[in-house]
């Protein structure tokens, strides 16, 4: 599979690289770790996501290129979606408008909508697979490409936290620090450069915070209302799920983000003995055994109802 990626992207000169909606840190360091690698190899690389980078990742090299919107008449040799699962996350049109499409990712489920498909469960973060192919290839990886998988790998694993975190991970961020990464210097760019209005939000969704009386599952919300009272934004709301998540007992957490006045992003996270995954797919959502979503129309209160109903169940099933 690797084999067939770099003969297309030694016949290829323009290349589009994308990943899903709303990016997390594996989005959009995988993203520019592999635009910026083909860049060096003297292509002509459009980095593309429908949604803007997150504050804390524009410390990224290329995160100024990102472009988030595309001439229509634009066509690709190639195409690379990565850690997006399904094509709609990133965008249908994609496929129309490159020649040969690649679908990179790490997820379980993973749709095979590209002519290439290299998914690979076992990888902690999609930036490790862009560090095989590089390898592959025999390209040397530069600091600033460095940069971007280190960063992928540290926000895929929560910082190594997670069950993820296996020795490939740590060998892989191990190689990027030798070629010159700071890991200081990443982890202050993530978590010690927050806007002041990602911790007001914060602070009107602290009081949404909801425990089962099993102790087992717990949820917190944002509602449209709390942007507008703070001036945050979607992107804002990144690792808020990990507040519920933290909570002594709790096995899986619920992030209610409202999209719309009757539409709302559930995001659930386990600590591995509930299958989130198979509960998003239910749901008709998507993502992975410890990480998933979907989207739910009604209100607040009556999706928080219908979700929390299921969830109590999967977790007496697990008893």
């Amino acid at each position: 599979m690797i084999e067939q990626i770099l003969q297309l992207i030694t016949s290829s000169q323009t290349i589009l690289v994308a990943s899903h909606e709303n990016p997390d840190g594996d989005a959009i360091g995988s993203t520019l770790a592999l635009t910026n690698a083909l860049r060096e190899m003297g292509k002509h690389v459009v980095a593309y996501n429908r949604d803007q980078a997150p504050h804390e990742y524009m410390f990224l090299p290329g995160c100024d290129t990102l472009v988030n919107e595309l001439d229509e008449s634009q066509t690709f040799d190639a195409g690379f979606v990565l850690d997006a699962g399904d094509l709609n996350r990133a965008g249908n049109w994609i496929r129309e408008r490159c020649q040969t499409l690649v679908n990179m990712d790490h997820h379980p489920y993973s749709k095979d909508f590209g002519d290439i498909y290299y998914v690979d469960t076992e990888a902690s973060a999609t930036g490790v697979l862009i560090y095989r192919l590089l390898s592959a290839a025999g390209h040397e990886v530069s600091a600033e490409v460095a940069t971007c998988i280190y960063t992928a790998i540290l926000s895929d694993t929560g910082s190594f936290r997670y069950s993820n975190a296996n020795p490939e991970a740590f060998h892989v961020a191990g190689e990027m620090v030798g070629l010159g990464v700071d890991p200081w210097s990443i982890a202050s760019g993530l978590y010690e450069s927050q806007e002041e209005v990602r911790l007001r939000l914060l602070a009107l969704a602290l009081p949404t915070l909801r425990v089962s009386d099993c102790g087992r599952y717990a949820s917190i919300a944002v509602t449209l209302d709390m942007y507008d009272a703070s001036g945050a934004v979607e992107s804002d709301t990144d690792r808020f799920i990990n507040y519920p998540r933290s909570i002594r007992g709790v096995e899986v957490a619920i992030f209610f983000r409202q999209l719309s006045e009757n539409k709302f992003k559930i995001g659930f996270r386990s600590k591995g003995n509930i299958d989130v995954g198979a509960l998003a797919r239910a749901m008709d959502g998507g993502g992975h055994h410890n990480a998933a979503g979907a989207e739910v129309e009604g209100t607040l209160e009556s999706v928080q109802g219908w979700v929390y109903d299921r969830v109590a169940k999967l977790i007496d099933e697990h008893r």
